[in-house]
């Protein structure tokens, strides 16, 4: 075979081979890139899905669980527009303070703060628990003390009972003061708020009017009563009583756990009761007072009595002497003439010590 003719064969197959070769580098190259895209797009799109797949049910398990299950997200319908007022609209008054603000109830209010975190922090703290339940007017808390009564005069270092009556309390509900504190919200039961109530008591250092406020950090007596009581009726005991004194007992009635009951309106009567009482040296100074008046009064009937008796004795002696000596035998004696009646006693008019009864004097003395 001739070069000339064998030149074109081999350029002809060198082309063919080309274009196999350009085929089969296109096919992998287009096999290669597609796959390569494909797993790109698959991780992205996993990636992209799985991201998207997670935000959604996050977000949906977020809201589910803050409507039921306390997280931490703030349910759109528990948002008071109000609390995003100052209140300083048209219908404020004069001297009104403006209040303050927040779009979400204040929900991050403590932020940066020392936490009350359900203890008694006496440096002072922040607590972000809600007020909660509270109770209509008609079941609004009030209470009286029925022991001691206002006035009332007790023995010194004698036992005390100190009784008050509540109404609309679900009374005996008491959390744990050392780590519940202010840690949950009011409650209520059939429209009652649930708690207890504390009874305390303050020395008033003998003034039963002071011009200045007690000091609250000092008390001589303070008691949390846990239990329900007996119709409305709530106890507690002082076996030792207290020393001589001017006393002021008050209530504290509580939720359950120990913040003061929240009412609804601002206009009523207050849901606690104070009263003043005595030990010791006023009610000797009564008993004294009593008797010195009693000893009096008897003191006075008694020597009425006795000259009433005493002047009807001597009179009716003297009358029976005298008839007795006038109509006797010749040289008797008339018994009557020599006897005479006693010295007026005291009387009626004037008590023991020559002091005028109790009922004339102004003041006890």
């Amino acid at each position: 075979m001739r070069f000339s003719t064998i030149l074109p064969m081999l350029l002809a197959a060198g082309i063919a081979n080309a274009q196999v070769n350009g085929q089969n580098n296109g096919q992998n190259n287009g096999q290669n890139n597609g796959q390569n895209n494909g797993q790109n797009n698959g991780q992205n799109n996993g990636q992209n899905n799985g991201q998207n797949n997670g935000q959604n049910n996050n977000g949906q398990n977020n809201g589910g669980n803050n409507g039921g299950n306390n997280n931490l997200c703030l349910n759109p319908a528990n948002v008071q527009q109000n609390s995003n007022s100052d209140g300083l609209g048209a219908n404020a008054e004069a001297g009104q303070a403006a209040s303050a603000t927040d779009p979400a109830n204040f929900i991050n209010f403590c932020t940066g703060k020392t936490l009350t975190n359900g203890l008694q922090v006496r440096t002072g703290s922040c607590n972000s628990i809600i007020m909660g339940d509270i109770p209509a007017v008609g079941n609004m808390v009030s209470t009286i003390f029925t022991n001691p009564k206002n006035g009332d005069t007790v023995g010194e270092n004698a036992a005390i009972t100190f009784s008050v009556k509540i109404n609309n309390l679900v009374a005996g509900s008491f959390t744990n003061p050392d780590n519940t504190y202010y840690a949950a919200p009011q409650a209520l039961e059939g429209g009652k708020v649930v708690g207890h109530t504390h009874i305390t008591v303050q020395n008033m250092n003998g003034n039963e009017n002071p011009a200045n406020p007690l000091d609250a950090q000092t008390f001589a007596f303070f008691k949390g009563i846990n239990d329900a009581g007996q119709n409305g009726v709530l106890s507690a005991n002082l076996a030792a009583g207290l020393p001589a004194g001017i006393y002021r007992a008050c209530t504290i009635t509580s939720a359950s756990n120990h913040q003061n009951v929240i009412m609804p309106v601002a206009q009523r009567g207050p849901q606690d009761d104070c009263i003043r009482f005595t030990v010791g040296a006023n009610n000797g100074g009564n008993n004294g007072g009593n008797n010195g008046q009693n000893n009096g009064q008897n003191n006075g009937q008694n020597n009425g009595q006795n000259n009433g008796q005493n002047n009807g004795q001597n009179n009716g002696q003297n009358n029976g002497g005298n008839n007795g000596g006038q109509k006797g035998p010749p040289g008797a004696r008339p018994q009557g003439q020599r006897q005479k009646g006693r010295s007026p006693g005291f009387g009626g008019r004037r008590g023991r010590f020559g002091r005028r009864s109790f009922a004339e004097r102004e003041f006890i003395a």
